[in-house]
């Protein structure tokens, strides 16, 4: 049914201006494609739509996930760039330096310019 369908990631963003900014000084991203309604990037293969909405940032929950061959290298590179990791210690969730190592797979949060949780992992 799908089988030619590709996907892509949706994130919501309360100021779109402030959110391109944020992609374009974190990730060094141009929209491949941008409308007043939103736009779209490129992270790696995958597209990244990010739209206007007053509902941005009010999931609790990861938006997106990145995985990455060098957790340690891309975190410091990210903090580089002004992005703070989140710290938990939740039931079953502790990170250390803003890391959990846990089931194979290190993982780091942190949010975007609205809200947006965005997880950072690599399997070990």
């Amino acid at each position: 049914m799908f089988e030619s369908a590709q996907v892509y990631a949706v994130l919501p963003a309360s100021d779109l201006e402030r959110a391109k900014r944020w992609w374009k000084t974190v990730f060094d991203l141009d929209p491949v494609d941008d409308s007043p309604g939103g736009v779209m990037l490129r992270l790696g293969p995958t597209p990244v739509l990010v739209y206007e909405t007053q509902f941005a940032g009010t999931a609790q929950n990861t938006a997106l996930g990145i995985d990455t061959d060098d957790l340690d290298r891309d975190m410091a590179t990210l903090r580089d760039r002004g992005v703070t990791f989140n710290e938990y210690d939740l039931p079953g969730v502790k990170t250390e330096n803003g890391v959990i190592d846990e089931a194979g797979m290190r993982t780091a949060w942190f949010d975007d310019s609205e809200g947006n949780i965005i997880a950072l992992g690599q399997r070990s």
